[in-house]
């Protein structure tokens, strides 16, 4: 293979890996199985420092997520990737928002840390073989905002303009995806 396929060849695996770890991180907003399943390997480890196991135990914990998390968001920033043939190592910048119900009033806290993943490519496919997370800072924002009273002084026109874990406008917005992408054309509000 000459120079300037196997630069090509490294640039499309890397955007293979941050299409896979990007297709994770909507998977866990939206408790979505099938995309989470789309980017992990069966046999796939992970520590998240609360929660360490196996691929299917990961997805029994991550899935349900807790009622106590109405909503999650994790903004993904640089990725550096070290390719090495059909294998790579990978670092993640990752802000996850999270809020959380407290019974009394709900909470909103951010975390900053990074995603160290290591990948394969199995059958031209990239996915998650071992995933550790590393906390480098957190931030309890306080009380969150109530959405019933509108944003910045003006009521919103529809519900759906709020974000929630589980039957997010967005689900409506790209139909219900699997770990294959396609694209739903339209607004259907």
């Amino acid at each position: 293979m000459d120079a300037h396929a196997e630069e090509l060849e490294a640039l499309v695996a890397r955007e293979k890996i941050r299409d896979c770890i990007g297709r994770l991180a909507r998977g866990e907003d939206r408790r979505d199985p099938e995309l989470i399943n789309a980017s992990f390997w069966p046999d796939a480890t992970t520590d998240y420092g609360v929660f360490r196991g196996t691929f299917d135990e990961y997805l029994a914990w991550v899935v349900p997520g807790s009622p106590a998390l109405p909503v999650t968001q994790h903004v993904l920033g640089q990725t550096v990737i070290e390719l090495n043939g059909e294998a790579a190592l990978a670092e993640t910048h990752v802000l996850s928002y999270h809020r959380i119900d407290m019974g009394e009033e709900h909470r909103d806290v951010c975390i900053g840390g990074r995603y160290l993943d290591r990948l394969e490519r199995r059958g031209g496919q990239w996915r998650i073989a071992d995933r550790a997370m590393l906390y480098d800072w957190s931030q309890d924002f306080g009380r969150s905002i109530d959405w019933s009273q509108g944003l910045m002084g003006a009521k919103l026109s529809a519900e759906h303009f709020s974000g929630r874990a589980v039957g997010d406008y967005s689900e409506v917005f790209f139909g219900k995806r699997s770990g294959q992408q396609h694209v739903k054309a339209g607004n259907g509000r």
